[in-house]
C-alpha cells in the first residue's frame, strides 16, 4: 500500500458532490461530453447505481459509479464511470474506486462490464488487472471525438465455484 491510498478515504458520493465530479469531467473528457452537474445528481437518484467518493484530507479527488441491472444472484453490473483529478493518477486511486465497485458487484453476483476508450492504455491495464476482458470494440462510441471503445467483462466472483 502506497501512502496515498492510506491518506484517501472512499466512501458514499453524495449530491453536493456533483458540482466537483462535473469539474473534473471537464478536464479528463473535455471532448468526449463530460457529465454535467445534473448528470451526476439523476446518476445518484437511480435506485440500482452505486457511486463512490475518493477524498483525501476532505477533498474529491477522484469518482465511480455502477449499476446494478436486474436482480440479485441473475443479474449484470455496469461501470458508468471512473474518474481520478490529474493531479492524484498513478496513485492507486482509481484501482481503489474499483475495489469498491467490485465489493458491491460481487456481492450482487453477475459479471461486469464496461467500456473504456482504446487508447486509455493506463485504464485497459487497470481493468485487466482486476481479470477484465476485451470483448469487443465499438467504433466511434465516445462523442463528439469519434474515439472507439473496447467493451470488457469481468466474470462473475462465484463462476469460478461452479
Amino acid at each position: 500500500m502506497t501512502a496515498v491510498s492510506r491518506e484517501v478515504v472512499i466512501g458514499a458520493m453524495k449530491p453536493e458532490d456533483a458540482e466537483r465530479c462535473a469539474e473534473l469531467e471537464t478536464i479528463l473528457f473535455a471532448g468526449d461530453g463530460p457529465w454535467s452537474i445534473e448528470a451526476f445528481r439523476a446518476e445518484l437518484r437511480q435506485p440500482a447505481n452505486h457511486y463512490f467518493a475518493a477524498r483525501i484530507n476532505g477533498e474529491l479527488v477522484g469518482y465511480a459509479g455502477i449499476a446494478l441491472l436486474g436482480t440479485q444472484g441473475n443479474g449484470e453490473c455496469e461501470v458508468h464511470t471512473v474518474g481520478v483529478d490529474p493531479e492524484w493518477q498513478r496513485h492507486g486511486i482509481g484501482r481503489l474506486l474499483m475495489e469498491a465497485m467490485l465489493e458491491v458487484a460481487d456481492a450482487f453476483g453477475g459479471p461486469v462490464f464496461l467500456e473504456v476508450r482504446t487508447d486509455n492504455a493506463a485504464a485497459i491495464g487497470m481493468y485487466e488487472s482486476f481479470e477484465f476482458e476485451v470483448l469487443g470494440k465499438r467504433p466511434n462510441y465516445y462523442q463528439p471525438s469519434g474515439a472507439d471503445a473496447y467493451t470488457m467483462c469481468r466474470g462473475s466472483a462465484d463462476e469460478d465455484s461452479l
